[in-house]
């Protein structure tokens, strides 16, 4: 029996611009399994990106329910939001968001820093991650020291130090070239293989296609939820030369 970790009944936001009234999304309901690799899609305005913030718990919904891991999370306060954040959800953004001054290793560790680690174990599990993603001689460098490549490496190693219920991907490629982009997206299948629940949200049908779910949104609805049948692996790139 497939173990449910996302449950969302009938979400809606809606925000108040001057005294127009937008309806970001609009009675949303869906269920994402644990393991499963998801694509948000949608274009501008079509409640993509407030849908990532409300599975995030960076938002609240105006209404519904949202269950993550069995927990209803859409009426925490504040302090209950941070915590769920650290604990259950990883997050790789497009613009990585690493602290610049800091290494790979301290930005990897600090998650763990506000999961009340002590310094020897943040040392061990940030080390861990960052040769999961092929990073181990590359600990002590700093974000301007790195490739762009190298930059979301460290971002997906910090997305996954706390063991994270989701892993919740925004644009992840959308600052890399073609061939970084495909070793990113090789990078998530193996994250997806290892067991991880990997949602991904893109503009690009490309990046979308190694997903094994498309969830298309319009005007802060649901437009289509459907299976890949053709999901794209790294396996399929073999070969082929990739220029942007």
């Amino acid at each position: 029996m497939k173990e449910e970790v996302i449950r969302l009944n009938e979400i809606s936001r809606h925000f108040t611009v001057g005294t127009e009234v937008v309806r970001a999304l609009r009675s949303i309901t869906l269920t994402i399994n644990k393991n499963e690799f998801v694509a948000l899609m949608g274009p501008s305005g079509s409640g993509k990106s407030t849908l990532m913030n409300l599975l995030g718990c960076l938002d609240t919904p105006t209404s519904g329910q949202y269950f993550l891991n069995g927990n209803d999370v859409s009426r925490m306060d504040d302090n209950e939001l941070a915590e769920i954040r650290n604990k259950e959800i990883g997050f790789i953004f497009q613009t990585f968001n690493l602290l610049p001054r800091s290494t790979a290793l301290e930005n990897v560790m600090l998650p763990l820093i506000y999961a009340g680690y002590n310094k020897s174990k943040r040392i061990k599990r940030a080390e861990e991650v960052l040769e999961d993603v092929s990073l181990s001689d590359r600990i002590q460098h700093k974000p301007n020291e790195l490739s762009g490549g190298q930059r979301q490496r460290v971002a997906v190693a910090r997305a996954l130090v706390n063991h994270p219920s989701i892993i919740l991907a925004d644009e992840p490629t959308g600052n890399l070239d073609s061939k970084t982009s495909i070793e990113i997206m090789g990078l998530l299948e193996q994250i997806h293989k290892a067991g991880n629940t990997i949602i991904v949200v893109t503009h690009e049908e490309s990046i979308a296609r190694h997903s094994h779910r498309i969830i298309r949104l319009i005007d802060g609805m649901v437009e289509s939820d459907e299976i890949n049948k053709d999901v794209k692996t790294m396996a399929d790139y073999v070969g082929e030369e990739v220029v942007k």
